[in-house]
């Protein structure tokens, strides 16, 4: 426990100081009693510094010692713990599943496990083969009563298929979604038909006003993105706004000539279209809309203020104006 508590209080241990843990750990918590290995790991479960050694060597300790590792430790990775879940048993598993981050690949590799030993089950619970006769015999109404009615490993495959969509359903619900834009500059049918109008005719001033205000940023942020000549910046942008594929392309196209020219069967649009990210475009249009936030408030403050004659001036000239209408 000392060793262990030593090691903890180290914030970012260095390459020599995980070594020398990694050595001296395995025969300390041979030498120490269960309370102790208890105690040991249930500390280290916590810690996001212990090697990859000492890890799977605490994973693969008895369950009523392991347990509290396999559910919480931040230290076991995804080959980790399908390999400890193939290996140790199914107590393993059912702690592994406990964790509250569990990729797809976990899940699937633990369904598949689960269904693999529900057949070797079956499997082994197969009678005795019977003479040719008798089994000539008996095949047609065991295949009649297949036919009848869903077998035991029929249903158990069944409930394997639910369980895996139910969970996979979960997984996919982690993830944000793409359609869900909730706090992102998302634009509008209108402005996605100006812009797409504006490409068409190829009016760059037009459609740098037009995406300005899709973005409700100033224009020179506009202009800056439409300078990238290799479209990239504007396809980032387009895609971060929630542009249909095909309208974006077609803009693309229109304003960048080379993007349109194709390349094995497709355009450069579309290479450049598939190689950007949903969600990392949607975070760098907020940053560059953000970013320019800031600078276009800086230039609004270093206005010079209105004098007050001059707007005592508007006012009585306003006035004046106003009893002439009169």
């Amino acid at each position: 426990m000392a060793t262990v508590t030593s090691f903890e209080e180290l914030d970012h241990p260095g390459k020599s100081e995980l070594r020398q843990f990694a050595e001296l750990f395995a025969p300390l918590f041979e030498a120490s009693s269960d309370e102790a290995r208890r105690q040991a790991v249930a500390a280290l479960s916590r810690s996001p510094n212990v090697p990859s050694a000492v890890a799977f060597f605490i994973a693969c300790q008895p369950i009523a010692v392991a347990a509290p590792f396999l559910t919480a430790s931040p230290c076991l990775d995804d080959e980790t713990l399908i390999a400890i879940a193939r290996t140790q048993g199914v107590d393993h598993a059912r702690a592994i599943v406990r964790r509250d981050n569990i990729s797809p690949a976990v899940v699937d590799a633990l369904v598949g496990l689960r269904h693999s030993r529900a057949a070797m089950t079956a499997a082994q619970t197969v009678p005795p083969q019977q003479p040719a006769q008798a089994q000539s015999q008996a095949q047609p109404q065991a295949e009649a009563t297949a036919a009848l009615a869903p077998t035991g490993a029929d249903d158990q495959v069944s409930r394997e298929e639910a369980l895996r969509s139910t969970i996979k359903h979960l997984a996919r619900q982690q993830s944000p979604s793409l359609t869900d834009r909730l706090g992102l500059r998302t634009i509008s049918p209108v402005q996605e038909a100006l812009l797409v109008r504006f490409a068409r005719a190829r009016e760059a001033d037009a459609f740098a006003t037009a995406l300005a205000d899709t973005l409700s940023a100033s224009r020179w942020l506009a202009e800056r993105i439409m300078l990238d000549i290799s479209g990239h910046q504007l396809g980032t942008t387009l895609k971060g706004i929630g542009m249909a594929a095909d309208e974006a392309l077609f803009v693309l196209e229109r304003l960048y000539n080379h993007l349109s020219e194709e390349i094995g069967g497709t355009t450069r649009s579309t290479i450049l279209w598939e190689q950007l990210d949903d969600n990392e475009c949607g975070r760098r249009v907020e940053a560059w809309r953000r970013a320019d936030r800031y600078t276009y408030a800086d230039r609004e403050v270093l206005k010079p203020a209105v004098e007050p004659g001059s707007a005592l001036k508007a006012a009585a000239n306003e006035r004046l104006s106003f009893r002439r209408a009169r």
